[in-house]
């Protein structure tokens, strides 16, 4: 089980880079879902540090919204490269009730030094969540069958409506995705 985290994660990294292009300046959001105390607590308010159950709230709501969760990490240049995509969609479809969450797969220990201020210089509006779980093998299959455990990946649910990508995308592309859904 160790020899498959250790093959994901060489995956992971060999599929992304570190470069860090510039991202669509945006005002934080202050539509940031509500997140019990105890995990505010263990966690910098900003940026909710969560473990898979905790965040499994978030890819599994039964309510009137379209929610778009995409996987991404500061070090990986292609999701550096749709953010600017997400932040897009999130604007533009606000009052359609459509919710963009970014989960960052940084090492919890990157979360002051490298998530925070890469949100901060790219000004993101969406809600940031970090994956503090290091048992991949565990949750990747239950996000989706599908996940090979590479990044980016993203998810578009609403009601009883869910797709799961592995994949880029632009921002045509993803608007594409969630007109078929909404």
């Amino acid at each position: 089980m160790k020899k498959i985290f250790i093959l994901l994660l060489i995956g992971v990294l060999a599929s992304c880079g570190d470069k860090k292009p510039e991202v669509a300046s945006q005002e934080m959001s202050n539509t940031m879902e509500p997140i019990n105390e105890s995990v505010r607590l263990k966690s910098s308010a900003r940026v909710p540090s969560l473990n898979f159950d905790e965040l499994n709230t978030f890819l599994t709501k039964e309510n009137d919204s379209t929610y778009i969760i995409n996987f991404w990490a500061t070090w990986c240049k292609p999701c550096i490269k749709e953010l600017p995509a997400f932040e897009e969609v999130a604007a533009k479809y606000s009052e359609a009730k459509v919710k963009v969450i970014l989960v960052s797969l940084d090492f919890p220990d990157k979360l002051e030094s490298q998530v925070i201020p890469f949100i901060d210089k790219n000004e993101i509006k969406s809600q940031v969540i970090l994956l503090d779980d290091a048992d991949a093998n565990r949750w990747i299959p239950k996000v989706s069958k599908e996940w090979s455990g590479a990044i980016p990946a993203t998810i578009i649910y609403n009601g009883n409506t869910r797709k799961f990508y592995e994949r880029s995308f632009t921002y045509e592309e993803l608007e594409k995705e969630l007109e078929l859904i909404l």
